[in-house]
């Protein structure tokens, strides 16, 4: 990536590179700070698990099934007697642990493909993009329901990897488009004429250029995959109880009883889905403005 260099008279001034600017603006975005804050929040809240909660987030008490909030459970307790607060708090762990854990599987195929697509182009490209095609064409929560129901039991890793595989084309088909209007750039023609490797091209110079559509599409794509979560674990095919999931905590709202009289339930979980989600868009909003070159 080319550098910025700042001219002032009679001072040397450190050059800046297109990176270093695009964090001053993305610094300069009070949302994306604030969407900062949320998620060290919740990332905090999932480190220190152990310590917040108060009691086992999977023992069920079946003579104390949904208590009202109380000193002894801050937030009542589930239709198997297990402690709201504490699942709560486990939950920020596993939800999170899954949309940054796909988010980093899927980028890994994504970047993967797109370019190998992008750089090689021809019967390469052609075959790669007839696959994200397929991928696309058909339902994707039909492709995840169908294997969620032929699979005996479905834990996280299954989960995180079953998302990352049905989720990667979009990722290949903006890397791919982004490789494509770098190849004919004059500093590639000039690394290719001197010898260097298709992995040190790859890798040294068309990466680079492309990180700013990487990072903000990834922010993005981690929201999507608590979405993902907990959409799937409302419905009964994610991850399976007792582990606890806000996905998981908000089925109790299922029952018209459960939704009207016990708030305490699935309420707290909603909400931390919707602030760690909002809080995530705030950083790819940030970092979509802070990269865009136009503005």
């Amino acid at each position: 990536m080319s550098e910025t260099a700042v001219q002032q008279p009679g001072k040397v001034v450190k050059s800046v590179s297109p990176f270093q600017l695009a964090m001053r603006r993305f610094f300069r975005n009070k949302l994306a700070i604030l969407g900062i804050i949320i998620l060290v929040i919740f990332v905090l809240i999932a480190a220190f698990a152990p310590v917040i909660a108060t009691h086992d987030p999977v023992k069920s008490d079946l003579l104390n099934t949904m208590a009202k909030p109380s000193a002894e459970n801050y937030l009542g307790t589930d239709s198997s007697g297990r402690d709201n607060f504490s699942r709560l708090v486990y939950g920020s762990r596993i939800s999170l642990t899954i949309g940054v854990s796909a988010m980093l599987f899927t980028l890994v195929i994504g970047v993967f493909l797109g370019s190998v697509s992008g750089y090689y182009g021809g019967k390469v490209d052609s075959l790669i993009m007839r696959a994200a095609d397929l991928m696309l064409i058909f339902p994707f929560l039909l492709i995840v329901l169908t294997i969620m129901a032929i699979a005996e039991k479905v834990t996280v890793p299954l989960f995180v990897t079953i998302i990352a595989l049905t989720t990667w084309p979009n990722i290949t088909r903006i890397l791919r488009g982004t490789f494509l209007s770098l190849r004919e750039k004059e500093y590639i023609l000039g690394a290719r004429s001197i010898g260097c490797s298709d992995f040190r091209i790859i890798t040294k110079h068309f990466l680079p250029n492309a990180v700013g559509p990487i990072i903000v599409n990834a922010t993005l794509m981690m929201a999507t995959m608590i979405i993902v979560e907990s959409g799937l674990s409302f419905i009964g095919f994610g991850v399976p109880q007792p582990t606890p999931t806000w996905g998981n905590m908000i089925t109790e709202a299922r029952s018209l009883r459960v939704l009207t009289q016990f708030p305490e339930a699935w309420l707290p979980p909603g909400l931390a889905i919707l602030f760690t989600v909002l809080a995530i868009n705030f950083i790819g909003d940030g970092l979509r403005d802070a990269f865009d070159t136009k503005k």
